[in-house]
């Protein structure tokens, strides 16, 4: 009797084991594969976007910066074996041309993680005189036309691939910001820019979805961005302890931990994701 319920639990621990093997298998297929595609990372050369291309070449990525510093960008490049690329992403001839020299370089490019902006601080009225329109239209050229730019050119390249097992050609994560959610006094600009990011990422899924390509956006709090490192130590300081747990500032990696994750899991699409600690922000 005693042989026989031994039997019938070996066999129950058997076909559990079988089951998770299976159901692993299945998961692993559905994951889309980093290791040897080519990626694109817009503002590669500092902050997030310098994180996401250090965390996606770490994982096997060939990555290739795009990004308007001849100095820092090539450094970081060498650094992970990977390539750089002088683009102004608002520019439809400088995206195309680096995307063919990216594909021609790495293969054919099924990873777009955009990091590139600019941020201005300016009220809609300041000091009597109103808010400068070309500094305006630059935040929203950069910001949300540069992105939207490279999310389109890169998406046609992607669509007209052989399908990876699991049935999708390519993922997409953009970077918008708490900003768009709570724009602060002086951030009308970056506000309304990082807002239209969030705003298009939805539709934009719909539009992809029958290519196979899918796009997330990440809303990012207070970074330690080259920005915010610049700040007196006891600024910093107070920024973090406004976040409500951890009181601290993010890190960069914490950033790219979530962008390989977006990449990487097939029923992440079309959300926009706060990574803010719970930080909701003060008009001020």
């Amino acid at each position: 009797m005693d042989r026989a319920l031994d039997y019938e639990s070996r066999g129950r621990e058997f076909e559990s084991s079988l089951v998770r093997q299976i159901l692993l298998r299945d998961i692993a297929r559905k994951k889309m594969k980093i290791q040897n595609i080519s990626a694109i990372v817009t503002g590669g050369a500092s902050g997030l976007g310098e994180a996401s291309a250090r965390a996606l070449a770490a994982k096997g990525a060939r990555v290739t910066l795009f990004d308007m510093n001849e100095e820092r960008g090539p450094q970081v490049a060498q650094e992970i074996g990977g390539r750089f690329a002088r683009v102004d992403v608002s520019s439809e001839s400088d995206v195309k041309n680096a995307l063919d020299e990216a594909a021609d370089a790495h293969g054919p490019v099924r990873m777009l993680v955009n990091c590139a902006g600019i941020a201005i601080g300016a009220k809609t009225v300041g000091r009597g005189e109103p808010h400068p329109l070309d500094a305006f239209e630059k935040v929203l050229k950069v910001n949300l036309v540069g992105t939207f730019n490279c999310i389109r050119l890169a998406a046609a390249v992607m669509a007209a691939f052989e399908p990876l097992q699991g049935g999708e050609r390519g993922a997409i994560v953009c970077t918008a910001s708490v900003a768009a959610f709570e724009g602060q006094i002086g951030q009308v600009a970056y506000a309304a820019s990082k807002a239209g990011v969030a705003g298009m990422t939805l539709p934009i899924a719909r539009d992809l979805a029958g290519s196979g390509i899918r796009i997330n956006t990440i809303a990012p709090g207070l970074f330690k961005t080259p920005m915010l490192a610049s700040l007196p130590q006891e600024v910093q300081d107070a920024l973090g302890a406004s976040v409500p747990y951890p009181h601290r500032l993010g890190d960069p990696s914490e950033y790219a931990k979530l962008v390989v994750h977006l990449i990487e899991n097939q029923y992440c699409n079309g959300e926009t994701i706060r990574l803010d600690g719970a930080l909701r922000m003060a008009p001020k």
